[in-house]
């Protein structure tokens, strides 16, 4: 089994993953981590360098090569499901899962660790807010397309033993 999380940056998409990744007994891959080691550089410097179409067609490439592992826990960028057919082979290689978080969560959670993240470091608190809303009602309807929507109610809740129940895991 392959569970893509899936949801806005700022969800817990690593978090939750690496939790219900072990919960579960099964590999946990961090979609970005994984495309930084096999090009060798950060998504900083892909972005930089070649930029967004370029990214995403190295994003797309790495998406696929999760194909070749028979079980993970697959933390996915934001946009990951909103580019190509990603959404839909997501949805064919797996279970897809969406942290439906609320944008004040959202804006908690982006607000504290602004400065780890290039594109909001310098936005002020209205501009953040803004972005989040903007981006987040671009994005839903690709991360609506999945098969399971959860829904964080709170900035601090247990999300993986939720899913692992919801995801009907053996008792280990």
């Amino acid at each position: 089994m392959r569970i893509f999380l899936i949801g806005f940056m700022g969800s817990g998409k690593s978090h939750v993953g690496r939790q219900l990744a072990k919960a579960a007994q099964m590999p946990f891959l961090d979609l970005d981590d994984y495309m930084e080691q096999h090009e060798q550089r950060s998504i900083t410097s892909i972005f930089a360098q070649e930029g967004e179409a370029a990214f995403r067609q190295m994003e797309r490439a790495a998406l696929h090569r999760t194909a070749e592992l028979p079980e993970a826990v697959i933390a996915c960028g934001g946009g990951t499901p909103c580019f190509f057919d990603n959404m839909d082979w997501m949805n064919r290689h797996g279970v897809t899962v969406y942290l439906q978080t609320p944008v004040d969560i959202l804006f908690q959670r982006l607000q504290a660790g602004k400065n780890k993240r290039p594109l909001l470091a310098t936005l002020d608190d209205a501009a953040l807010q803004n972005y989040i809303s903007n981006k987040l009602n671009e994005r839903e309807p690709f991360y609506l397309q999945a098969g399971v929507i959860y829904h964080v109610q709170q900035l601090h809740e247990p999300v993986a033993n939720e899913l692992f129940k919801t995801l009907k895991f053996k008792p280990l």
